[in-house]
């Protein structure tokens, strides 16, 4: 009998499978013991647990939405209104970041002094400037340098500019407009369609460019058209008291955040793109020479698609990070989820619940562009034979 359990005891995957047994429940217990051990403080100070609250009426205002709100909403569409602020200032920042990063990490590579000199100033600046400081001078800027409402700047006929934010004529939604949308989207979807096709396909490749402005060509004429003969209605903002009214506005507090986590978010994405870039064998920039490709070509058809698959690791983590640095949003004021949520619990006293909600959002969040950003990166990867 002992030397049977000798045996087992010294095979190596039963002592595995036993230390990972003894981990687990160790954890479970854990878990257990704090749960219970909660449980009963919460109780005992007579604080309420469950996620009930969400359909009592939030009771506070929240400055910007995007969606109809007011206080007599529900703490769950309270909730919804910060998920879609803080997703509209994500999407538009990695859209951004993206495209002003790349340029100015293609300027740190340029053989001009002065402007790869002024590419690296601005990178060494914004990263190693903390956010939440690029955040308040941002806004201090806006609020403190701005002239109030009567005083208001008018750079454009129709656009103002002062200290309560940027105020811009807006187009009325109506039928136009969707249809608008609908042809822009539809030519989206046929110049992503024309580019994966082009791949496959060497005839389309040389019209690629051709189709791809005839497209653009369309859609201008139909945008230009619909303005032209009055058929696209504009809502314009006018003075009413002390502030304006109508049209669309960027408040200071939005374009705060918009602009520090833009720029420093550049910063970091200059820097991957111009590791990339440089990670590229110089032999592929003198292949391209030899076969007398200029260097803008040889950087647009060689040199790029290879960086590009050197860049999509490190600008997951970017753009995670950017989701993550949305939080800091509640230093100027904005009302993102992380703003919501802490709102919410200073007036439930409903912690655990909150920081639960919190974390599952921003988790699932995460997961999401982790997804998206993996499979992009296995659709451009050389395949192996």
């Amino acid at each position: 009998m002992t030397n049977v359990m000798g045996r087992i005891w010294y095979d190596v995957r039963v002592r595995a499978w036993f230390i990972q047994i003894v981990i687990l429940a160790g954890f479970v217990g854990t878990i257990s013991w704090l749960a219970v051990n909660t449980a009963e403080n919460l109780a005992r100070r007579g604080i309420r647990t469950g996620f009930e609250f969400l359909s009592g009426a939030a009771r506070f205002p929240i400055a910007e939405s995007l969606i109809a709100y007011d206080p007599t909403s529900s703490y769950l569409r309270a909730f919804t209104v910060g998920l879609i602020n803080t997703l509209h200032v994500s999407i538009l920042t990695i859209v951004i970041a993206t495209i002003l990063g790349a340029v100015i990490g293609m300027g740190r590579r340029s053989a001009n002094p002065v402007v790869a000199n002024m590419a690296g100033v601005y990178v060494e600046v914004f990263r190693n400037t903390p956010l939440v400081v690029q955040l308040l001078f941002w806004y201090g800027l806006l609020t403190l340098a701005m002239p109030a409402s009567r005083a208001a700047l008018e750079p454009v006929p129709g656009v103002f500019l002062s200290l309560r934010g940027l105020f811009f004529p807006w187009p009325v939604w109506n039928e136009t407009i969707a249809l608008l949308l609908m042809i822009g989207v539809a030519g989206i979807a046929a110049s992503i369609s024309i580019a994966a096709i082009s791949r496959r396909d060497g005839r389309l490749l040389k019209r690629r460019s051709l189709i791809h402005k005839t497209i653009l060509a369309m859609s201008a004429v139909g945008i230009a058209a619909a303005i032209a003969t009055g058929t696209v209605r504009f809502d314009w903002p006018a003075l009413s008291g002390f502030n304006f009214e109508g049209g669309a506005t960027l408040t200071p507090e939005f374009t705060a955040l918009m602009v520090g986590l833009v720029l420093y978010t550049a910063a970091f994405v200059a820097e991957i793109v111009r590791g990339a870039i440089a990670a590229v064998p110089k032999g592929q920039w003198e292949a391209g020479w030899a076969v007398g490709l200029r260097e803008r070509q040889i950087l647009r058809l060689v040199v790029l698609p290879q960086a590009l698959r050197l860049m999509v690791p490190p600008m997951t983590s970017q753009y995670l990070n950017v989701v993550k640095n949305t939080t800091l949003a509640l230093a100027v004021g904005y009302p993102d989820f992380a703003a919501v949520v802490a709102t919410t619990i200073n007036q439930t006293n409903q912690a655990i619940e909150g920081v639960a909600i919190l974390m599952a959002v921003y988790l699932s969040i995460s997961l999401s562009i982790s997804l998206f950003m993996n499979w992009y990166n296995a659709s451009v990867a050389l395949v192996q034979r």
